[in-house]
């Protein structure tokens, strides 16, 4: 059973078994035992449900707020698009034994580079219970073991579902231990968690600034910090302001509760007055709060006071702060700025941006090419919302995460990234003189 309460380095130290022999399994028998998966969240979806409710009935109480509480919920359909996340894991090429690149030495030797497993990856996720199963899925389809590590908020969500997928997985010939959880929220069992560097590979935080923190103070394990994201969306002087305006829109309201929905709209001054009077209507039919710098809002006062009708949507404005630049909100919240140069834009996202998704909107071919140039982040977007960030939308079945990391992982964390490579090396009887 995933869910017994046992100790942390026990839990590692079966992975660390199971690891050894998932390394060696088939394609074939890691497939079906994802599709045993998919079968038994179909099954067992009263089951889940009952979990969650008993999870956002918590969170109700604990007033966790509307994105935290849209990021805990499961219903039917979510639950079955993560049994169809799970079936397109299984339908992509396994990535274990990849020849990455292969030569015949000048001396006669052979040598491949071939890709493998990590071994033991270990997931630290707040409030997504579909994170137990995209991780898992990823996890044991690239042949890794994986121990999850969930919030306090979604106990019951995430014992019901590693439970149920343990129970599938092993019974289709997986070997136990391959997929674990560790029980409890607290902060101790973290700690132990980041400390298991005998027997854990790696380990994948997903949430806020506040996990990573506490990570980056105890772990001795490799960490691939899958951060937050404050993402932006510029538009240049040249942008199709309809396609501006829906890009806008998608990359706020969409989901605002994800780390790829855009914090900040940057504005080229030369459109400013075209198009912020339109966004700023779109935005308050969508019930966005702007936070604006001094131009932006004496555009939006202007464009307040010449409505002429009068249930027409009116956005409320307030004036920015620094810390406005820098923030997070996961909510229906947007920064606001009018810039003069996409210099200036790029210069802005490079002080205040995490490193995870920007976008431009612009008709001009080299203005497109020196934001791609100039803007480092793991995703840069020309003319499409930030909100494509995410492994499913990329080809890749599901993601553990977003890396904003530059070592070995940059992006959606998918099958590839779960591995490392071994260099394989073939001779006849060959000795170095």
């Amino acid at each position: 059973m995933a869910t017994v309460v046992s100790p942390v380095a026990d839990i590692c130290r079966a992975a660390k078994r199971a690891a050894r022999e998932l390394a060696r399994t088939d394609t074939a028998t890691k497939d079906a035992a994802l599709e045993a998966l998919a079968a038994a969240l179909a099954e067992r979806t009263p089951e889940i449900l009952e979990a969650n409710e008993r999870d956002m009935q918590a969170g109700r109480q604990a007033e966790l707020g509307d994105a935290l509480l849209d990021r805990l919920r499961l219903d039917e359909a979510r639950i079955a698009a993560i049994a169809r996340a799970v079936r397109q894991i299984a339908a992509l090429p396994d990535p274990v034994g990849e020849v990455i690149d292969g030569r015949r030495l000048p001396n006669g030797l052979d040598v491949r580079k071939v890709r493998v497993p990590l071994g033991v990856v270990a997931v630290v996720y707040e409030a997504r219970p579909n994170v137990t199963i995209d991780a898992a899925a990823l996890c044991l389809k690239s042949g890794n073991a994986i121990v999850l590590r969930g919030s306090s908020s979604a106990t019951h969500s995430n014992a019901a579902l590693s439970q149920i997928a343990a129970e599938a997985v092993v019974g289709a010939g997986l070997p136990a231990g391959c997929l674990s959880l560790v029980a409890g929220g607290g902060r101790e069992e973290l700690t132990e968690l980041a400390r298991q560097s005998g027997s854990v590979d790696l380990i994948i935080p997903r949430g806020g600034e506040g996990l990573k923190a506490a990570l980056q103070e105890v772990a001795t394990v490799p960490v691939i910090y899958a951060a937050s994201g404050n993402c932006h969306v510029y538009v240049d002087a040249s942008a199709d302001l309809d396609q501006a305006e829906r890009i806008v829109i998608n990359a706020k309201t969409q989901r605002p509760g994800v780390c790829n929905a855009a914090e900040t709209l940057l504005v080229h001054a030369e459109v400013a007055e075209r198009f912020l009077p339109r966004a700023l209507r779109s935005l308050g039919a969508a019930g966005v709060l702007v936070r604006a710098d001094e131009r932006a809002l004496a555009l939006a006062d202007r464009h307040q006071a010449t409505l002429s009708e009068p249930r027409a949507p009116q956005v409320v404005v307030e004036a920015a702060t620094e810390e406005d630049w820098a923030g997070e909100y996961l909510a229906l919240i947007l920064a606001v700025r009018v810039v003069d140069s996409q210099q200036e834009a790029i210069e802005h996202i490079a002080r205040h941006g995490s490193g995870h998704s920007e976008a431009i909107v612009t008709r001009d071919t080299a203005a497109a090419r020196a934001f791609q140039l100039g803007v480092d982040a793991a995703c840069v977007f020309v003319n499409a919302s930030t909100r494509f960030t995410d492994g499913g939308e990329f080809g890749m079945g599901a993601e553990i995460g977003n890396s904003t990391q530059k070592l070995h992982v940059r992006g959606p964390i998918g099958l590839r990234e779960l591995c490392t490579y071994k260099y394989l090396v073939e001779g006849d009887g060959h000795v170095r003189d």
